[in-house]
Protein backbone atom coordinates (compact mmCIF):
# COMPACT_ATOMS: atom_id res chain seq x y z
CA UNK A 1 0.00 0.00 0.00
CA UNK A 2 1.66 3.31 -0.72
CA UNK A 3 0.07 6.73 -1.14
CA UNK A 4 1.07 9.92 -3.06
CA UNK A 5 3.12 11.59 -0.24
CA UNK A 6 4.61 8.42 0.75
CA UNK A 7 5.60 6.21 -2.27
CA UNK A 8 7.42 3.86 0.46
CA UNK A 9 5.07 0.63 1.25
CA UNK A 10 3.19 0.52 4.52
CA UNK A 11 5.00 -3.26 6.39
CA UNK A 12 3.64 -3.97 9.80
CA UNK A 13 6.23 -4.03 12.38
CA UNK A 14 7.39 -8.09 12.43
CA UNK A 15 6.26 -9.74 16.09
CA UNK A 16 8.72 -10.01 18.67
CA UNK A 17 10.15 -13.38 19.71
CA UNK A 18 8.05 -14.37 22.67
CA UNK A 19 11.53 -14.95 24.44
CA UNK A 20 12.32 -11.25 24.24
CA UNK A 21 12.03 -9.04 27.14
CA UNK A 22 10.78 -5.53 27.35
CA UNK A 23 11.65 -2.60 29.82
CA UNK A 24 10.63 0.81 29.38
CA UNK A 25 12.96 3.24 29.97
CA UNK A 26 11.13 5.26 32.33
CA UNK A 27 11.12 2.42 35.03
CA UNK A 28 15.27 1.33 34.65
CA UNK A 29 15.49 5.60 35.17
CA UNK A 30 13.24 6.57 37.69
CA UNK A 31 15.81 6.54 40.40
CA UNK A 32 18.40 8.41 38.64
CA UNK A 33 19.97 8.69 34.96
CA UNK A 34 22.60 5.81 35.28
CA UNK A 35 21.78 1.66 35.63
CA UNK A 36 24.82 -0.93 36.33
CA UNK A 37 24.38 -3.81 34.41
CA UNK A 38 26.54 -6.52 35.65
CA UNK A 39 27.14 -9.64 32.85
CA UNK A 40 29.76 -12.21 33.82
CA UNK A 41 32.77 -10.33 35.64
CA UNK A 42 32.41 -6.72 34.55
CA UNK A 43 29.86 -4.00 35.18
CA UNK A 44 28.29 -2.09 32.73
CA UNK A 45 26.93 1.54 33.23
CA UNK A 46 24.03 2.59 31.34
CA UNK A 47 23.16 6.38 31.62
CA UNK A 48 20.50 8.24 30.00
CA UNK A 49 22.04 12.06 28.63
CA UNK A 50 19.98 15.49 28.85
CA UNK A 51 19.19 15.07 25.54
CA UNK A 52 17.26 11.85 26.29
CA UNK A 53 20.14 9.46 24.38
CA UNK A 54 21.27 6.00 25.91
CA UNK A 55 25.03 5.40 26.51
CA UNK A 56 26.47 1.98 27.49
CA UNK A 57 29.65 2.09 28.83
CA UNK A 58 32.24 -0.77 30.25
Amino acid sequence: MTNADNPTPFRPPKPRPSNRRSLDAEVLFRDGPEVEIHHKEEVYRLRLTRGGKLILTK
